[in-house]
């Protein structure tokens, strides 16, 4: 999917609040009905990982694809433990 240009401009956004943390427990039902709600009020939503959850960057690229797709969102922006997602 093409991502507009203000959509990943606002997602590089210091000032874009994190609004849903992933804990211990890791991706569950839970995370991704809480990610879709939050998607239908607004247009991004930035999240982050808790250390530990998922070690290396590629489990974390992983997770962010799998909440990405169960989610039907789009993964706008990923560094470290954080990502933006876009409803599309």
């Amino acid at each position: 999917m093409n991502i507009p240009y203000a959509i990943k401009k606002n997602a590089l956004d210091k000032n874009l609040e994190i609004t849903i943390r992933v804990g211990k427990l890791g991706l569950n039902d839970s995370l991704i009905v809480e990610l879709k709600q939050q998607l239908l009020r607004r247009k991004l939503v930035k999240m982050k990982v808790n250390q530990g959850v998922a070690p290396s960057a590629s489990d974390r690229k992983e997770l962010f694809d799998s909440i990405s797709s169960e989610s039907g969102s789009v993964l706008v922006h990923q560094r470290g433990n954080t990502a933006v997602f876009w409803s599309g």
